[in-house]
């Protein structure tokens, strides 16, 4: 048996994900591109690539990955290139998307082989937090001005715009589209293709994907262009466990257990935006605060109710553990790295990767 922690990424729900993107695909026309930034996990590409169409990154590694381990249709964004690693993102890339004027121009002849893009502000967007806002005041990610923009026409062919997070509201998406359409819509006719990001939650439970599909399409034929979406939580939604073991159980005037993992190493995205864990049921008349056995006082789960009194040796599975985490996960504390397990369709778990204490020694030397 495996020892924990691990990761565990079950690929029957994994294609209950992967089935509505290839109906949204379908009805919709448009194209379906995995966000590596949010998931990389390569070992279940051979899934997911029967149901999308390719990768987007955000770095050169992001892009070399998504051509050699994905393969089929492959871009690439990065907030700012260097000048040493543009040749070899171009050599990895079948589109390339500047985020700036200034990055379009000094690098639009090098990228002269591979279909040429720019991101655009719109300036709004969906995100509840500052820290994750794409359209925050003062922010770098994309041009907002569509007069300079209008003078790039010649060097590009099309455009993204990535300004909704965690967003399943599909009225606040269609409101938003609309205000892009209001703002950029002389430069949208003039497109051959725009990829609308990542963020949309269409893959959760109770989504109207049908007008979202619609909506989609009805964009794609006003404008003339091939919309993509960049799904990446929403790809892997509810997919994923992350196992851990009971270590402890102490009170200190709240009922407490510790576990053989992290979330500063190993669920990074809760300590960041100052959320729980999510674990179910979560129900019963036994109260603790599950922690993490690092030793930053605030590495903790959450707290969750359980059935029995735990034990140590008893197993927690944390639920929805896919998104910003394999590819956030740190050797902080120089706590074990959680391996990397895959739940075949037919049941039998196969380990995938593990990590050594080789694997934390030469990470820092």
């Amino acid at each position: 048996m495996l020892q924990t922690p691990y990761y565990l990424i079950d690929k029957a729900k994994l294609l209950q994900n992967m089935e509505k993107i290839a109906y949204v695909r379908e009805r919709s026309g448009a194209k379906a591109l995995l966000a590596l930034k949010c998931f990389a996990t390569w070992a279940v590409f051979d899934l997911m690539r029967d149901y999308m169409d390719g990768t987007t990154s955000s770095s050169l590694n992001e892009v070399r990955l998504g051509q050699q381990r994905f393969g089929k249709e492959t871009h690439a964004y990065s907030v700012a290139y260097a000048d040493y690693e543009i040749d070899e993102v171009v050599s990895h890339a079948d589109k390339i998307i500047f985020n700036s004027i200034s990055q379009l121009e000094r690098f639009a002849d090098r990228a002269s082989g591979v279909v040429r893009g720019l991101r655009l502000n719109p300036q709004i967007s969906s995100s509840s937090f500052d820290l994750a806002d794409p359209a925050r005041p003062f922010s770098r990610l994309g041009e907002w001005d569509a007069t300079k923009v209008e003078g790039m026409m010649d060097r590009i062919s099309g455009f993204m715009i990535h300004n909704n997070c965690e967003n399943s509201d599909f009225g606040l998406f269609d409101r938003m589209l609309g205000e892009i359409e209001a703002k950029f819509g002389t430069l949208l006719k003039k497109a051959e293709w725009v990829s609308l990001g990542g963020g949309i939650h269409f893959t959760g439970e109770n989504y109207p994907v049908d007008a979202f599909a619609d909506r989609l399409s009805a964009f794609s034929q006003h404008y003339g262009v091939q919309v993509y979406l960049e799904p990446g939580e929403a790809s892997i939604t509810k997919s994923t466990t992350l196992e851990t073991t009971v270590l402890d159980t102490l009170y200190n005037g709240k009922h407490l257990a510790v576990v053989d993992s992290s979330i500063e190493a190993h669920m990074l995205d809760l300590l960041i935006y100052r959320e729980n864990a999510k674990l179910r049921p979560n129900a019963g008349p036994h109260r603790y605060m599950v922690c993490g056995k690092s030793c930053l006082a605030g590495d903790i789960f959450g707290e969750f109710d359980f059935e029995q009194e735990l034990k140590i040796g008893d197993r927690i599975s944390f639920q929805d553990a896919a998104g910003y985490t394999m590819v956030k996960k740190n050797w902080f504390n120089g706590v074990k790295m959680p391996a990397i397990a895959v739940k075949e369709l037919d049941g039998t778990i196969r380990t995938v990767r593990e990590f050594t204490y080789a694997d934390y020694e030469q990470s820092l030397s």
